[in-house]
């Protein structure tokens, strides 16, 4: 409970400052007893309407997503066409669809894993909806082998990545390079042909462009999403998803 007494200190500071804001800038100097008289009846007005505590904590938690908010709006301006770019193989449902969804995933996350069945779902009840796939590998070495194997596949069979992505995203257990391989050679292409593929220069390229728009869009967790021009982090959930693709429709924006 060490965090209330502070919180309290920093509300009774600005308190102060704001009774003092507003005096003519003549009565600004205050003696030692002045203050401490002030301060003891910002306190005491606190402790007899504590709910203004939680009303203070509440607008500071609103004008802090309000301007986070603005700098998202301003990142995803900033951050170049190719965050919503969709090299080949990287698109679900309709190329041409009228709402973009950019969803930054790892193989082992299991978020990611139960937003799957969202994304599947959202794609075949809306035959207008964009949805664009990015690797971010943030949990560990596995992640990174099995997103080279990713990308090596992609780069060889574009046309199948989307099947490759969901068998691979479905799996259980552990996804690192040896599985991906494995479920590589499902499709029809070889372990000897993922490896020198992996070597590319252009596999390395595509995860260190996407960890370029992932850090300027302050993405740190997955799954998060990129939609019009919000970041919605975490596995919100199909209706979640949907409710905010209908509103880009409706008025260009994800909250109407």
């Amino acid at each position: 409970m060490r965090g209330i007494p502070l919180i309290r200190k920093l509300l009774v500071g600005a308190a102060l400052l704001a009774v003092t804001a507003a005096l003519p800038l003549p009565a600004l100097a205050f003696d030692d007893k002045e203050k401490t008289d002030i301060e003891a009846v910002v306190r005491d007005y606190l402790i007899r309407n504590p709910e203004v505590l939680l009303e203070a904590m509440d607008a500071l938690q609103a004008k802090r997503a309000a301007e986070d908010l603005v700098a998202q709006k301003g990142a995803i301006s900033g951050a170049g066409p190719s965050l919503f770019a969709s090299p080949e193989g990287t698109v679900l449902g309709n190329p041409d669809g009228d709402v973009t969804v950019v969803e930054f995933f790892d193989y082992n996350c299991g978020y990611c894993k139960h937003a799957l069945a969202d994304m599947e779902s959202l794609v075949e009840k809306d035959p207008k909806l964009r949805f664009v796939l990015k690797e971010i590998p943030v949990l560990g070495e596995p992640s990174v082998a099995a997103s080279h194997v990713s990308i090596a596949f992609r780069h060889i069979a574009p046309a199948k990545y989307g099947d490759f992505h969901k068998k691979l995203l479905a799996s259980k257990g552990v996804a690192d390079a040896d599985k991906a391989i494995t479920v590589a050679a499902d499709f029809g292409v070889d372990e000897a042909a993922v490896r020198a593929a992996m070597k590319l220069p252009e596999v390395e390229a595509v995860l260190a462009e996407n960890d370029r728009l992932a850090s300027l869009l302050k993405i740190t967790g997955t799954p998060s999403y990129v939609i019009a021009d919000e970041v919605v982090p975490g596995a919100i959930g199909e209706e979640g998803l949907a409710a905010k693709i209908a509103n880009v429709r409706g008025c260009g924006k994800t909250s109407c």
